[in-house]
């Protein structure tokens, strides 16, 4: 039985088969959802409505798995695969940043769209209370654009300057680079840019410096990727999650050698075999034999 029952009238003009949406303007303690997340073919039903959940909270309410385990019915594993879906499409991420004094924290980065440029509401202050979302989305911000320079170019002999040229991106090289840049080979939507590779080439050197192989590494990156369906939309953050969640610790130093065994080795005076690091040392006996005081 329904909470609220209502005489249901069909608007005119209604279809005759599949869903009708009876309307209700909201003007207070509502969320504006793009329809790129409610209707991603890519997200399951869980996935999208956390993202949804997630886009209706305030700034600093906790999101973790466990803490959405406790609010809702599905259990923690559900949540956790839903959780990976959204990074995976770009709606979250979850950078570990520094928070002073050495130290580094995962935060947790709620994306109302991959890629959107922030809206005006993200220069207020964390502390501040989250205004209510109006009934219409807000248009992005526009940045100023900084003046480019003009080039002054180099003198030549001749005292004329001589136009600047523009020097092409350096391009990464070293095991690490190689790596990164052959993990398109394993699947496409694992595309790098030159830029991107120049980013995660410090993390996979530190998988490298640990002695983890790079068949090793390169099977961390790419098992267990989502379905060939769902797009990566970011792959270097997704990249760099994983070479930081699976990071190896280091191989324990190794202990001093223990030491070597003396050789066998025949005494002259008897032929008796005794162990010595000195091939021309007599056995004890012999040694005490000839230590001893003629008679």
């Amino acid at each position: 039985m329904s909470a609220h029952p209502v005489s249901h009238v069909i608007p005119e003009g209604a279809p005759r088969s599949g869903v009708i949406h009876i309307r209700y303007r909201h003007t207070e303690r509502f969320t504006v959802v793009g329809n790129h997340l409610a209707q991603h073919e890519g997200l399951s039903a869980a996935a999208i409505g956390l993202a949804v959940y997630i886009q209706s909270l305030p700034d600093g309410v906790s999101v973790t798995a466990k803490a959405l385990a406790l609010r809702f019915r599905e259990g923690e594993r559900t949540v956790r695969r839903a959780l990976n879906e959204l990074e995976s499409a770009g709606y979250l991420a979850r950078p570990r940043l520094p928070v002073g004094g050495g130290k580094f924290a995962t935060r947790t980065l709620s994306y109302d769209k991959p890629g959107g440029v922030p809206g005006p509401g993200s220069d207020r202050d964390p502390g501040e209370p989250q205004p209510e979302a109006g009934p219409v989305p807000r248009p992005l911000r526009q940045r100023p654009v900084a003046p480019r320079p003009e080039p002054t170019g180099h003198a030549t002999p001749s005292g004329a300057a001589a136009p600047a040229t523009c020097a092409a991106p350096a391009t990464p090289v070293g095991p690490a680079a190689d790596l990164l840049a052959r993990l398109r080979l394993a699947d496409p939507r694992l595309m790098l840019s030159a830029r991107d590779v120049h980013h995660l080439a410090p993390a996979v050197d530190t998988w490298l410096a640990r002695a983890v192989a790079p068949d090793q590494i390169t099977h961390t990156l790419t098992v267990n990727l989502p379905p060939e369906r769902v797009p990566i939309h970011h792959p270097v953050r997704f990249l760099e999650y994983r070479l930081t969640a699976h990071l190896p610790p280091p191989l324990p130093a190794e202990g001093p050698s223990p030491p070597r065994s003396a050789p066998l080795i025949t005494c002259d005076g008897c032929e008796r075999a005794f162990r010595s690091h000195d091939p021309d040392e007599h056995c004890t006996d012999c040694r005490e034999a000839a230590d001893r005081p003629a008679a």
